[in-house]
């Protein structure tokens, strides 16, 4: 397979920085083979706390799970790492790797298991591979943020300094203290901060991987590296602590080591109900010599789980081989028969020496570190050990190899829903680049398909969805795998009632069903083929969806918020006695159009057709029952209104709303559907465009389709001015979610144009910014690593008296232009030339608005930037980290949790931008049916329920599901026919493909074909903002 092109961002060309490792591949490193049976879906947190989704079948065995993991990161030393997950009682275990799955996770979907370390060698130059050693790094880093490794001050500075040049580099003061006030790598770090700065200073020239030798150097002298502490008690009840290392059993009380039991001092080890045993052997040396030690644990499970890891310990670090199993006993057995399984520490020294690897590069998260090609092999420095020559570190620009994948510079987090995962990986991951798998993440039940792994060798997501920089790719097989095995999950939300990352992309498993070719076949020939049949079929699909989105707010909502307290009167005799006619009314009308439609099928009288194969009549006499409920139509301007205001006189009620909004019901944002009735109209409307368009005059249905046109032209006529406004008021209300650092974003006369991602260009280097342009000012933000998923605010450019050229030559920079105002400038680069140009004639656009404006909305932004600082200081708070945790606290939807499946966030992560012309075309072409879905390496067809909306397609087993089992954000999808090459031997089939994330769907019908081709473009095309006033002509800018 021909990989796509790696073609640079804006960000790469201008140099920024990207860090790269060195890891080595095993020619046989394969994901292992599946067992047959129902798959279930694992997700994994790695060490850099981003989280992968695996799709294994429950007969797999937990070493098949593992394999999977290291095969995902190209692991060769794996056997020092495993997976710990928390059980029924809340006890953190090791995952057995010869049980099966489904004898150890009871709800497999609802756990998500770790990827850590377990074996901590005395001496770290044990460590042959670099990406081994910056495995060790995190969990040493992770270790010292919870408390796990504790140690005195200048430890821990000593420490932390490593951490912070692997991450930023040499030392640079106001830099490094910016970075530690925005980072936080141990408890009470505040007091260490001139320590860790005067440590930092004297790293100059350490690359990542001489930081990470230097920080296991380190970690390996104290007392509690690699320790894990497990509550007892002694005989006297004295309340201790038992670990276990590569020496033998500890004891600790408190933090301190009061004793140790040597491996080759301990006889045996065994556990009796609560009561953990030590037997000793005999110490000629002591003359009170004791047999066995005892203590008493919380309970027999605490006392197993102890005894076992110590097992494991004893045998990784002692013994030569793997030990055997034992024979099964005939009759009865005795005692555990649970065993050390893997290989021993000396055999993967040995195997490691032995083998020759290929070198596979890898991403460092977080790293802002840039090496030039001189310094490729980590030279060692007078005072520091040499550090393996594999750490090898390569800049952007350096030529690499037919195998060494291009860089991709990790922008993006496990979004995902938005993208996929996947997608994620992908871009940060060199190694996914290589190993070219695809796999997508989905919400849900769900399965997505990858190719076949090479030999040298997608989805962060995933999803997806997502930013952070993951440490390697996934990988699949040619069945149809994620990660070497089948479907990741994607839009659905996690057990903590969040959702995943933005971009996610739809793995569905067997929720649907497949429908055979030959039972397709039979069903084409039984119904009609007439294409008015097929756009009265879409009538009814939509309806479908609709009345599903009315009981969102009419049953739902109601029932979460409407009965609360918290919800005054105004607010639900506005909404609710507003909906709920229009409920009623639809229901009759879905009712009616399902009954046409099957007379027109023929399923009901199959003797009966003719005066019943049209739609025009029944359309007629709804849309005349409709006029009446035009006052409440009216209204729902007021209900969007009502419902802002309700929240902000109430914390109560704005919590309610939010968490509302987080379940699954509320598959968008719920102000979107408030304004369903309005936009059902203009889907009304266009149905009967396209009927009185096929049909010719003379049909006896077309007098009908035109009466009716004619009445639902009338309503949409008197509903448009106020139409208009409330989509551009939806649509602030929905960005003053996404942002922090602005209190009054949804001021009178502020209109939002565009948004999207450019680079801007810094005293740091080119650095990702979010925009956001409004018809008086332009803001930049950055996203921070913060709970809530938003974007920070950074400056402001005000659009009065601003000017705007394009820059490539004066920068060299390709797609730069840059923005002058009155008191700073900015210099910015798109992605693309056609983002490009976009940009720049709406920010033309928008300064020409501005300059007939008095700008008195424009003071209002600038008193409400909580930073309070002038623009003129935006040069300062470029100096903040993307990470930036210091958020303004003046906005209250950082606290709370935040759907992080926005379309900013999807913007953000597939670096694109959307106008406000492209949300109302989006509003407009919304369609919902069945289509079969196929992944690019699956034989069979799945058929699912398929609604586009808001920039996405929602999946559901079928129409009457309350909520969606998987998303697929479209923005950055590109929309085509498949090619002979694809052996696609279908009708009506379309190709949705991103980066190397592949999907085929297929239709029924050609008219079918061409409305789902029309409606995914709308979303995948961003439309010229030359259609803005031209759409909102009654209500200009």
């Amino acid at each position: 397979m021909v990989e796509p092109e790696h073609r640079a961002s804006a960000a790469q060309r201008l140099g920024a920085q990207e860090t790269l490792g060195i890891s080595t591949l095993d020619p046989g490193h394969r994901p292992p083979t599946m067992p047959p049976g129902r798959h279930v879906s694992i997700r994994i947190r790695m060490l850099d706390d981003t989280e992968e989704v695996f799709d294994v079948s429950q007969r797999a065995s937990g070493k098949v799970v593992f394999d999977l993991v290291c095969t995902h990161l190209n692991l060769v030393e794996g056997d020092y790492f495993s997976l710990e997950y928390q059980d029924h009682n809340k006890m953190m275990v090791w995952l057995d790797l010869l049980k099966p799955i489904v004898k150890q996770l009871r709800r497999p979907k609802h756990t998500v298991l770790r990827f850590v370390v377990k074996f901590f060698p005395p001496d770290h130059t044990q460590l042959q591979e670099e990406l081994t050693r910056y495995l060790f790094a995190l969990q040493i880093k992770h270790d010292l943020a919870c408390g796990r490794l504790t140690c005195n001050d200048s430890s821990a500075a000593l420490l932390v300094s490593h951490i912070i040049q692997s991450e930023i580099g040499d030392f640079e003061e106001s830099q490094s203290r910016q970075h530690l006030l925005n980072n936080n790598y141990i408890p009470e770090q505040m007091a260490l901060i001139d320590k860790i700065m005067e440590f930092h200073s004297k790293n100059v020239g350490q690359t990542p991987a001489e930081s990470d030798y230097q920080l296991l150097e380190v970690a390996r002298r104290l007392e509690l590296y690699g320790v894990r502490l497990h509550p007892a008690k002694d005989r006297e009840g004295s309340k201790l602590s038992l670990a276990v290392a590569h020496t033998g059993v500890l004891v600790f009380q408190g933090h301190t080591k009061i004793n140790a039991f040597n491996w080759s001092k301990v006889r045996k080890l065994s556990f009796k109900r609560k009561r953990f045993l030590i037997k000793l052997r005999p110490d000629l040396n002591q003359s009170s010599y004791q047999d066995t030690l005892e203590f008493l644990m919380g309970s027999r499970d605490c006392c197993k789980v102890f005894w076992k890891i110590c097992v494991e310990y004893h045998a990784f670090f002692r013994l030569f081989e793997e030990p055997k199993p034992k024979p099964k006993p005939v009759l009865f057995t005795r005692g555990s028969s649970f065993r050390f399984s893997g290989r021993t520490q000396k055999q993967v020294i040995d195997y490691v020496k032995d083998s020759e690897f290929k070198k596979i590069p890898f991403e460092r998260k977080h790293s802002r570190v840039q090496h030039s090609s001189s310094r490729l092999s980590p030279l060692p420095s007078p005072h520091r050990p040499q550090v393996p020559k594999e750490s090898v570190s390569r800049a952007p620009g350096d030529v690499v190899g037919v195998d060494s994948p291009p860089h991709r510079h990790w922008k993006e987090s496990v979004l995902v829903s938005a993208e996929d995962p996947s997608a994620l990986r992908t871009r940060g991951s060199p190694s996914s680049q290589r190993n070219g798998a695809h796999s997508e993440d989905r919400p849900g039940p769900g399965a997505e398909p990858g190719p076949a792994r090479q030999p040298h060798p997608e989805h962060l997501n995933t999803g997806v969805v997502s930013n952070s920089p993951h440490l390697s790719a996934s990988s699949g097989n040619s069945q149809g795998m994620v990660n070497g095995q089948k479907p990741v999950e994607l839009c659905g939300h996690s057990p903590d009632g969040r959702q995943p990352s933005p971009l996610t992309s739809p793995l569905l498993n067997d929720a649907g069903s497949v429908r055979t070719d030959d039972e397709d076949e039979v069903r084409r020939k039984r119904f009609p083929t007439d294409k008015a049949y097929f756009i009265a079929k879409e009538l009814l699909t939509t309806e479908r969806t609709y009345l599903k989105d009315l009981e969102v707010v009419t049953v739902s909502f109601q029932n979460s918020v409407g009965k609360d307290e918290a919800a005054p009167d105004s607010l639900k005799s506005t909404i609710f006695s507003n909906f709920d006619p229009l409920y009623k009314f639809h229901s009759g009308f879905l009712r009616e159009v399902e009954q046409r439609l099957a007379l027109w099928e023929g399923r009901s009288n199959a003797h009966i057709k003719g005066d019943y194969q049209r739609i025009g009549d029944v359309m007629l006499k709804n849309l005349q029952g409709l006029k009446p409920l035009t006052a409440h139509l009216q209204k729902h301007s007021e209900a969007l209104v009502e419902l802002e205001k309700a929240c902000r006189g109430s914390r109560r009620l704005e919590v309610l709303v939010r968490d509302f909004e987080l379940q699954k019901v509320c598959y968008i944002p719920l102000n979107v559907f408030i304004l369903r009735p309005l936009h059902r109209l203009l889907h009304y409307k266009q149905i009967l465009e396209r009927l009185c368009k096929h049909y010719p005059p003379t049909h006896v249905d077309f007098r009908d389709c035109r009466a009716a046109l004619a009445d639902v032209s009338e309503v949409v006529a008197q509903l448009h001015g106020s139409m208009i406004k409330m989509e551009n008021f939806q649509k602030l209300l929905e960005l003053k979610k996404d942002l922090i650092g602005i209190d009054n974003l949804v001021t009178p006369g502020r209109e939002f144009i565009r948004l999207g991602c450019l680079s801007k260009l810094s005293g740091k280097g080119l650095q990702q910014r979010m925009f956001f342009l409004f018809n008086d000012v332009l803001l930049y933000t950055s996203r921070g690593m913060t709970a809530t998923n938003q974007f920070k605010v950074h400056g402001q450019l005000l659009l009065h008296g601003m000017t705007i050229q394009e820059s490539e030559d004066e920068w060299g920079v390709p797609h730069a232009f840059t923005l002058v105002g009155q008191r700073q400038s900015v210099v910015v680069a798109a992605s693309s030339l056609s983002e490009m140009e976009k940009w720049m004639e709406d920010i033309k656009m928008a300064i020409d608005l501005a300059e007939t404006s008095n700008g008195h909305t424009s003071d209002l932004l600038a008193r409400s930037l909580t930073d309070n600082k002038s623009p003129t200081e935006d040069s300062c708070a470029e100096a903040e980290s993307e990470d930036d945790l210091m958020a303004s606290r003046t906005s209250l939807e950082r606290q709370t949790p935040h759907r992080g499946n926005t379309t900013v966030h999807v913007c953000w992560h597939r670096n694109t931008s959307v106008s406000m012309v492209d949300f109302s075309v989006a509003v407009e072409n919304q369609l919902s049916g069945n289509l079969l879905r196929k992944f690019k390496n699956s034989n069979g067809w799945q058929k699912l329920w398929v609604v586009f909306t808001n920039f996405s397609l929602f999946f559901y087993k079928t129409h009457q599901d309350d909520y969606p089992l998987a998303s697929l954000p479209l923005l950055g999808y590109s929309v085509t026919i498949p090619t002979e090459s694809e052996n696609i031997h279908k009708d009506y089939v379309f190709k949705l493909h991103f980066k190397s994330h592949v999907y085929y769907f297929r239709s029924e019908s050609e008219y079918t074909f061409e409305r789902w081709m029309e409606v995914i473009r709308s979303a995948t095309v961003s439309a010229s903002s030359t259609r803005i006033l031209s759409r909102k002509e009654p209500h200009p800018y």
